[in-house]
């Protein structure tokens, strides 16, 4: 009876826009004519905003990082055309698969992972979940969402990869919401965590992204560890922060009442318990990357490749850029070298690498539609490095390689 009734449905809305459901363009991207149509779609992602429309959805549209926003009336926005790639995931990884904005559909929902959305659009995204799926052959298990394909890479608590990076669409994997938006069937496991790929940097997280309705109504009822915003013995910089914790704009409020920006920190240990943390803003365009959160360089304060790194410092995706103007991977690294790194040493950690290209040539036929990703980066001939959004018109001079974020 389900099936044919949601079949059914779907035949109806064949046509798109989908019958009963208005798709606007206010905030249509600039970005559409640049992205590539993605060639594999196997997953749609659901994301919160963490911020009002007012302020997220113009910042969607600006930087292409979603194919669809839906406001708090209901409203669906057309952002980057569903068959577009549009830069919505960030650092990803599901069952393998990295860079999940090449398999994936993104779909904003203004609100916050922790709280209800409106009657209104579980409505609207009830219908533009199943009209996506229906074209795209994608049963309800592949409707994921961001937390459950966010990964970090190694920092100074998490020694390894690992899964909890984001919260983001937390709600969207609670058996309730699901029922709402009549998706019968949602993943069970992490595939990345239980086959070794990552480790799980956040219990609290997983626990409510796979446990069965009971579990996750006992721990929603509970004191979540990352809505604390005071270090404490439970609660590290990182547990409250996330990946923002070194942004200007996340403000750390010590108990005599000084105050630092997260990028005028440099000993992390040293923050002392009781700091009270006003996080960055967290809205999509805020986790695009920057050149002052993904380069990190030996010798400030000390740090050393391991302490950056972790274990993956000598991995081949943990990239070291010499003073020479050359790169090696930390898998190339000469053991008897490690030690010897001198400070100011550039690294970027969970990298590829393109080239060095061989003739002059264009940044796409390198890296594809990324080349103008503030996370993406070019290593000049000289040692100059730059990020995609310095890139101008994106040709490459002989001799420049080419570092795009795993």
């Amino acid at each position: 009876m389900w099936l044919g009734w949601r079949y059914g449905v779907v035949m109806l809305l064949a046509a798109w826009p989908a019958c009963g459901l208005q798709v606007y363009n206010n905030f249509y991207s600039p970005r559409n004519p640049e992205r590539e149509a993605r060639t594999d779609t196997r997953y749609i992602i659901l994301h919160t905003t963490e911020a009002p429309g007012s302020s997220a959805l113009p910042k969607l549209s600006a930087c292409g990082e979603a194919n669809f926003g839906v406001d708090t009336d209901g409203r669906v926005y057309r952002i980057v055309d569903h068959r577009r790639t549009a830069y919505h995931c960030g650092r990803s990884m599901w069952d393998g698969r990295v860079n999940v904005d090449d398999h994936a559909i993104g779909i904003e929902v203004v609100g916050y992972h922790n709280k209800e959305v409106t009657r209104a659009q579980y409505q609207s995204l009830g219908v533009l979940l199943k009209e996506l799926q229906f074209r795209y052959r994608i049963p309800d298990e592949r409707v994921l969402t961001h937390s459950m394909v966010a990964y970090g890479a190694p920092n100074k608590w998490i020694t390894r990869s690992h899964r909890g990076r984001k919260r983001c669409g937390m709600l969207f994997a609670r058996a309730d919401v699901r029922q709402k938006l009549q998706l019968q069937s949602k993943a069970r496991f992490d595939p990345d965590v239980r086959a070794g790929r990552l480790i799980n940097g956040d219990m609290y997280l997983a626990k409510v992204l796979y446990g069965n309705a009971r579990e996750q109504e006992h721990l929603l009822a509970q004191s979540s560890p990352a809505g604390a915003s005071v270090v404490s013995a439970q609660h590290s910089v990182w547990d409250i922060a996330r990946d923002s914790y070194r942004r200007a704009d996340t403000i750390y409020i010590y108990p005599d009442g000084t105050r630092r920006a997260g990028n005028q920190i440099r000993d992390w240990q040293a923050v002392p318990l009781g700091t009270k943390v006003q996080v960055a803003d967290t809205s999509p365009a805020a986790d695009s990357g920057s050149t002052a959160d993904e380069v990190q360089v030996i010798g400030v304060d000390g740090a050393t490749a391991t302490e950056i790194a972790g274990d993956e410092a000598w991995s081949a995706s943990t990239l070291y850029l010499l003073r020479d103007g050359r790169f090696l991977r930390g898998s190339q690294m000469p053991v008897p070298a490690r030690d010897k790194l001198p400070a100011g040493t550039r690294m970027l950690v969970g990298y590829s690498a393109g080239g060095p290209v061989p003739t002059a040539r264009l940044a796409q036929e390198v890296c594809g539609a990324r080349w103008r990703q503030p996370d993406t980066f070019y290593l000049m001939p000289g040692g100059t490095l730059k990020s995609g959004r310095e890139m101008g018109n994106g040709m490459l001079a002989k001799g420049t390689a080419v570092f795009y974020r795993n």
